[in-house]
């Protein structure tokens, strides 16, 4: 099944779903949440921190919002995370029960002209964003690669999930930029799947996972010391990783440290939530008022901190200037970051 085809069937299915929920249009506040199902779409496979924090927070958004509907987690991985965007933009339901949490590279991924865009990430009524975590390239120690230094003079093969993901982005930048030697193999539908792509000795390692996950995710590989980070992809150095530089530091020259501070911005955006454009205002407030509580619950960030994740939240106002800026980012900035994530066909 193709692209569009996928996108075509998934949407009639969750019209059906909207539809079948009772909701005319026209309703609002109160009476049209109740008795709802907000489906809320993920842009990565099941059991990774994206998911489990959708996961959880279906959880304890439903009580903040006016008649208290059920929310559920649909999983849309695939693409490098272009599938579940695109389907937001062109085909998800705008009633308001359609929202979908996607990667924060999303709109640079736009602004530098990336593949299988059909998305303007202006035009999605952003809801908040969960937190900010740096992202990562790790390898595992059976790499033979203890540095960024070694990645320099020896292949180094990493796993990702797609063109429009940070697994496949920041590994392909340093590669142009620094001369890295990072092989990138595509084609895996999630991190999971990396993952075990990595156990399999498949591939080395992958790019734009977090610490955060990794501790979620993979507390064995942290405690027996079979993982290292080589770099990590942020603004500021995270305290958990003191030793590992910013891709940022990296450049030799102030041309290329501000290009990779360009790339590296993403990472402010932290782990987003969307609406389709075109829902009406007042049920995007309201999802927006509930997103916005939901952060401050006692019993959600008492989960969230269960679970390993970080809570620095921002508002929808925030996440949607912070979109603003990247898409106002100066032409000539763009081009050369543009031009340092450009490559030929990965392997398959």
């Amino acid at each position: 099944m193709n692209l569009r085809a996928g996108l075509s069937a998934w949407g009639a299915g969750a019209l059906a779903l909207g539809l079948s929920a009772g909701g005319a249009l026209s309703q609002s506040g109160p009476e049209f949440y109740k008795g709802k199902t907000i489906s809320v779409i993920t842009s990565t496979g099941a059991g990774g921190l994206y998911d489990l924090a959708a996961r959880s927070l279906v959880q304890h958004m439903p009580r903040h919002i006016p008649g208290a509907p059920t929310m559920v987690v649909r999983n849309m991985p695939g693409g490098g995370h272009m599938r579940a965007t695109n389907f937001m933009f062109t085909q998800a339901p705008k009633d308001g029960l359609t929202i979908a949490t996607v990667a924060n590279i999303i709109p640079m991924h736009q602004v530098t002209d990336g593949k299988g865009v059909m998305y303007d990430a202006a035009k999605f009524g952003w809801l908040g964003s969960l937190g900010l975590s740096n992202l990562t390239i790790a390898v595992s120690t059976k790499a033979g690669a203890e540095t960024m230094a070694d990645a320099m003079t020896r292949e180094v093969t990493l796993g990702a999930t797609g063109v429009g993901s940070g697994s496949y982005i920041y590994p392909q930048v340093i590669n142009r930029v620094l001369g890295a030697r990072f092989k990138i193999v595509t084609g895996y539908q999630s991190t999971t799947e990396v993952d075990l792509a990595i156990l399999r000795g498949e591939v080395m390692g992958r790019g734009g996972g977090s610490y955060t996950s990794f501790v979620q995710e993979h507390p064995d590989w942290l405690r027996e010391n079979r993982i290292r980070f080589l770099v990590q992809i942020g603004i500021d150095r995270d305290a958990n990783l003191p030793g590992v530089p910013l891709m940022s530091d990296l450049g030799r020259t102030d041309e290329e440290k501000r290009i990779l501070a360009f790339i590296s911005s993403p990472v402010k955006v932290g782990r987003p939530y969307l609406a389709p454009p075109g829902i009406p205002a007042e049920r995007l407030a309201a999802l927006r008022r509930a997103f916005n509580d939901t952060m401050a619950d006692p019993l959600f960030v008492q989960e969230a901190t269960r679970i390993g994740l970080d809570v620095t939240a921002l508002s929808g106002d925030e996440l949607q200037k912070l979109v603003a800026e990247t898409i106002s980012t100066p032409p000539e900035l763009v081009a050369k970051a543009r031009a340092a994530m450009d490559s030929p066909e990965s392997a398959p």
